[in-house]
C-alpha cells in the first residue's frame, strides 16, 4: 500500500486494518517468577564451577535483584531503572557468566586477553559494574519510598496539627481529657 492509498484508506476507515497488519508481535515482559528463575539459574550454573571471586559476586547480584523484583511496579512500567533490573536478570548477568563458563578454566583464569586482564578479571569487573548499578537503582527506589513516607507524615502532621505524629514533636500533642492522668490507660 502506497502513501496515497494509506491516506485514502484512513478516510475510508481502513487505517486500523493497515496498522494492525504492520504491528510486530511484542513479547510480554517477564513475570516476577521468570525474573527470579533467571537469576537462580545463573547461580545454579556457577555452583561448583567457579571460584569464590565469581560466585560471591553473582550471589550479591542475585540477592539484590530478588530484593528489587517486588518493587519493580513502583519504578514504573517504562522506566529505565525497571528495564535495567529486568535486563540484568534476564540478559546482562546470564550472558556475562555464560560467556565466561564457555572458556576453559585455565585459559579464563590465567591468560591475559585484554588491557592486561584475564577473562576472570574482566568478568569480575563486569559483575562489579552490574552490582553497583543495581545498588544505585535500589537506593533510588528506597529514597523515593522514604520521600513518600516523609510526605505522608507531613500531610498527617498538617491534618492533625496537635497529634504526636507531627514531625519533631517531643510531646504527645494530644491534650489530656478531663479526669485522665497522662500515661494511664482507662477502660472506656
Amino acid at each position: 500500500m502506497g502513501w496515497f492509498d494509506g491516506v485514502i484508506g484512513r478516510f475510508a476507515g481502513r487505517a486500523n486494518e493497515a496498522t494492525a497488519e504492520q504491528r510486530p508481535d511484542v513479547p510480554a515482559p517477564p513475570t516476577s517468577a521468570e525474573i527470579l528463575a533467571a537469576v537462580q539459574s545463573v547461580e545454579d550454573r556457577v555452583s561448583g564451577r567457579v571460584g569464590p571471586a565469581v560466585s560471591s559476586r553473582v550471589h550479591r547480584i542475585t540477592v539484590r535483584i530478588a530484593e528489587m523484583v517486588p518493587r519493580l511496579d513502583r519504578m514504573g512500567v517504562a522506566s529505565l531503572e525497571a528495564h535495567t533490573v529486568v535486563q540484568s536478570a534476564t540478559s546482562y548477568l546470564p550472558e556475562a557468566v555464560d560467556t565466561y563458563l564457555r572458556l576453559p578454566r585455565d585459559f579464563a583464569d590465567r591468560r591475559v586477553v585484554a588491557n592486561g586482564k584475564t577473562s576472570l578479571m574482566l568478568l569480575c569487573d563486569q559483575l562489579d559494574l552490574l552490582a553497583a548499578t543495581l545498588g544505585k537503582i535500589s537506593d533510588a527506589v528506597s529514597r523515593s519510598d522514604a520521600n513518600a513516607l516523609i510526605a505522608h507524615g507531613e500531610f498527617l502532621a498538617s491534618k492533625f496539627q496537635t497529634s504526636s505524629l507531627a514531625l519533631g514533636s517531643d510531646t504527645a500533642g494530644v491534650p489530656p481529657q478531663p479526669g485522665h492522668e497522662p500515661g494511664r490507660l482507662e477502660a472506656p
